[in-house]
């Protein structure tokens, strides 16, 4: 938490996060925060909510683009195996995290529920396969996965697809296209773009349906109108959620669809990250030469300088008075001075410079050639 206030600007996926590490701020360092702001030695870091999009165009030309002919028959084979039957997608890292082990158990209940209602398509790469406790819950999954097979499957049909194989971005969006219901229900996650994708990849004229878990970052960009938000930890509810998905009417589908792609649309990528450029390019600003020009030309960061408009509004005052009134003079002079050493002082430590104030020199008026004066180290 240091470090990461040695910067200007800190950006978070959710407002959900973003609290999280004010509080944690306030109960480790004793740090508050005002309109987003915190305050240190170091100077200010401005903290904000940057939700990441997707580019949603390129997703659209991945429906279109051309496989690898082994891509393409490995994709054509697992496709046919839904051929006539509804069933759902999830892709994540093979990561407790993502629920997996949860979504089996929802699967489960669905089933029994509705027997042969409709498959599972789990595509889980996996992560971290060299420490003990991801080895643990990938054979635990692939042992729950086993049991419902083994349980509601039958020799022509099987409940859960499962497979640890990577598909490129070109493959993974005609599979979205291609599932009735997307199954986004991680235990935590900053965003989950997943999700994004998933509804970005849809037909138009019928989209399938998004089962979201409100754990993921990403409902804090849907609503309850647009995705079905579950809690991912009560299976039952997951359950429900999947069946609404796979049987809800087509106007309710479009309307749904709709509404979570306009999003998708009006913030994108490019959007996150010029909203994120712009957003720095407010803490600088430039400062005339012939105002400031002891530090220097060029732009130098505001929030680092909260002190720059006093200091300013003293050296106008002085420069306002008439030389002749030497007494005046001299009191706005020791403002001025007092103003520059209070701006200094942070610049000292925030920017690893050394400002030094040069001793008077002698001048016409006898008072401006004190005026102070910066040398950078």
């Amino acid at each position: 938490m240091k470090l990461m206030l040695e910067y200007d600007l800190l950006g978070f996926q959710t407002n959900r996060d973003l609290n999280n590490f004010l509080a944690c701020l306030q109960v480790y360092f004793g740090l508050k925060s005002k309109d987003g702001i915190v305050i240190t030695e170091r100077g200010q870091t401005r903290l904000q909510k940057f939700p990441i999009g997707i580019d949603p165009k390129q997703f659209a030309e991945y429906l279109a683009a051309e496989l690898s002919p082994a891509e393409e028959k490995e994709l054509s084979s697992l496709l046919q195996k839904f051929e006539g039957t509804k069933f759902a997608v999830g892709v994540d890292r093979l990561d407790y995290t993502k629920g997996i082990d949860k979504r089996v158990e929802a699967f489960n209940h669905l089933l029994a529920a509705e027997p042969g209602s409709m498959s599972l398509l789990q595509i889980a790469p996996s992560s971290r396969a060299d420490v003990g406790e991801y080895q643990k819950y990938k054979e635990d999954v692939e042992n729950a996965i086993s049991q419902v097979n083994a349980e509601h499957g039958t020799d022509e049909w099987k409940a859960i697809h499962y497979t640890n194989d990577s598909f490129s971005q070109a493959a993974l969006a005609r599979l979205y296209r291609a599932a009735n219901v997307g199954l986004v229900t991680p235990l935590r996650d900053g965003m989950n773009l997943v999700a994004k994708e998933y509804v970005a990849a849809q037909d138009p004229n019928n989209p399938g349906d998004l089962v979201l878990s409100k754990f993921a970052g990403a409902a804090e960009d849907f609503n309850e109108d647009e995705a079905l938000l579950i809690d991912p930890n009560n299976p039952e509810e997951t359950a429900d959620a999947i069946s609404k998905a796979a049987n809800m009417p087509l106007e309710e589908r479009v309307k749904r669809w709709r509404s979570m792609m306009d999003k998708i649309e009006s913030y994108t990528i490019h959007h996150w990250s010029a909203d994120y450029l712009r957003e720095l390019d407010k803490g600088s600003i430039t400062v005339p030469a012939d105002q400031f020009h002891h530090l220097g030309l060029g732009w130098t960061n505001e929030a680092e300088m909260p002190l720059y408009q006093d200091y300013a509004s003293a050296l106008t005052s002085y420069d306002e008075i008439d030389s002749a009134d030497a007494a005046l003079k001299d009191a706005a002079y020791g403002d001025v001075k007092s103003a520059f050493e209070a701006l200094a002082a942070p610049l000292k430590h925030t920017q690893d410079r050394l400002w030094d104030l040069p001793v008077a020199t002698a001048s016409s008026d006898g008072h401006r050639g004190q005026e102070l004066g910066a040398r950078e180290h």
